[in-house]
């Protein structure tokens, strides 16, 4: 009996040892390999659509300058129908103050023309150019910019 009692310790010791140099094998290392994720980054381009819709998920701000087409389907008919009798009405009072500064040919006239506000003045710089200076009758600010006058062709 001593002798299976022996035997079976050293079954039991080796299958122990065994066990031990199974799990305790030498470390092995690597190297450690970087691979982005984001393709402005070097990563994959596929993942960019689901990076985007990741973003615009969790994104909870408000624009603060809201599209033209976003703030008119907020507004009533009524008001839709205002804003474009106003435009209307602003694009008739241009074409009537312009129709002083042009001739029967389309050409500019040199001189000048006032409305409400504004002031324009269209003075000829020779040599076939033209300068035309807006003032703003009530804070003095005036902008100018030259053009060139047609030639008889029509073509400047």
């Amino acid at each position: 009996m001593q002798h299976t009692r022996i035997g079976s310790f050293i079954v039991i010791r080796i299958a122990v040892l065994a066990a031990l140099a199974a799990c305790c094998q030498a470390p092995r290392a690597s190297e450690l390999i970087y691979v982005p994720v984001n393709p402005s980054f070097g990563g994959n381009p596929l993942n960019g659509p689901v990076l985007l819709n990741s973003a615009q998920a969790q994104n909870r701000t408000k624009d603060p300058a809201a599209t033209p087409s976003a703030i008119a389907a907020q507004q009533t008919p009524l008001q839709q129908f205002n804003d474009m009798l106003e435009r209307s009405v602003l694009n008739r009072l241009a074409s009537a103050a312009t129709s002083s500064v042009f001739d029967a040919g389309g050409n500019l006239i040199p001189g000048t023309v006032s409305t409400g506000n504004y002031s324009i003045q269209i003075s000829d710089l020779g040599g076939g150019m033209l300068q035309i200076t807006t003032t703003d009758k009530v804070t003095g600010d005036s902008t100018s910019f030259q053009v060139s006058k047609p030639s008889a062709s029509g073509m400047p």
